[in-house]
């Protein structure tokens, strides 16, 4: 599995519209696990970012297809990250010696 943080923000057509933006959520949770990808956390936050989302996914494919569709509905922008957790890590460090 692979782990991706997306950041993400409402565009104009979002921010309109953020009445419905916990039934977009669910939706993209519904779409997201119809693609085998997993929403671990959804959070919206206050500052620079409107939300979170966190996945997890099979393949590096999965998740950033179900993030493309996401911004091609024109609600939010994402801004996305791939992440890695210990046991995903020191393999990573052990090939920059």
């Amino acid at each position: 599995m692979v782990r991706f943080v997306s950041l993400f923000n409402f565009t104009e057509k979002g921010i309109g519209k953020y009445a419905d933006t916990v039934s977009r959520a669910d939706a993209f949770t519904k779409e997201a696990q119809k693609a085998g990808v997993k929403v671990t956390g959804l959070y919206w936050t206050v500052g620079a970012y409107d939300g979170v989302v966190v996945l997890e996914a099979p393949d590096e494919a999965s998740a950033v297809g179900v993030l493309l569709k996401l911004g091609a509905n024109g609600f939010v922008r994402t801004q996305t990250m791939r992440a890695y957790d210990k046991s995903e890590m020191e393999p990573v460090l052990a090939k920059a010696k």
